[in-house]
């Protein structure tokens, strides 16, 4: 049930057996349905979720109704409104299930808690968030500098496995384009 969450614990920080049920003690599975939410829009995220199995999206809605996404969650990463988790105010995120999906929940108290006792659990954090701001960081240079071509082959190129699993009109939110424009890159990178 917690298999892939503990690998990739151990893929970046080495747990002992002991240190591996002090952490086991404060996590929490949760199913969710295919376009069941995790969170929703005004609600403060309560917890990080760590996706043992199946995909979820983080997005917002505008004015006009519009999806915005600006993440995906597959098998082994973390997905959560960050910000509402770490300030306790209202999310501006919406999270829901794109596949039945199976989860490791990490409540805002255990996780302060495993913070405080745990130096492993700290390094852990550190080096996710770190990583996700570098992803970040990649995803703003590219939208900079980069055409839209490049930008989408970047992205298949990064996430092969997403595009594999998620609808071209997703992948078209996510990049902040029509899936009209989507598809003329697409084809115009096909003809190359």
């Amino acid at each position: 049930m917690y298999d892939l969450f503990f690998q990739k614990f151990n893929e970046k920080v080495q747990l002992t057996g002991e240190e591996q049920v002090q952490i086991l003690d404060h996590l929490t599975f949760k199913k969710l349905r295919k376009k069941q939410y995790l969170l929703q829009e005004g609600d403060v995220c309560k917890a990080i979720a760590f996706v043992e199995k199946g995909a979820l999206r983080a997005y917002s809605v505008d004015e006009n109704s519009a999806e915005h996404i600006i993440q995906f969650g597959l098998e082994g990463w973390t997905i959560a409104d960050l910000y509402s988790f770490l300030t306790g105010e209202p999310a501006t995120y919406n999270i829901d299930a794109l596949e039945d999906s199976e989860l490791v929940l990490i409540s805002k108290t255990a996780h302060e808690e495993l913070l405080q006792t745990m130096p492993k659990y700290e390094t852990y954090t550190r080096l996710n968030i770190t990583g996700a701001y570098l992803a970040m960081q990649r995803r703003l240079t590219s939208i900079i500098g980069s055409s839209l071509d490049e930008r989408y082959q970047d992205f298949i190129a990064l996430y092969p496995h997403i595009a594999q699993r998620v609808p071209q009109h997703m992948i078209a939110s996510y990049m902040g384009l029509t899936p009209e424009t989507l598809s003329r890159i697409r084809r115009r990178i096909s003809k190359k």
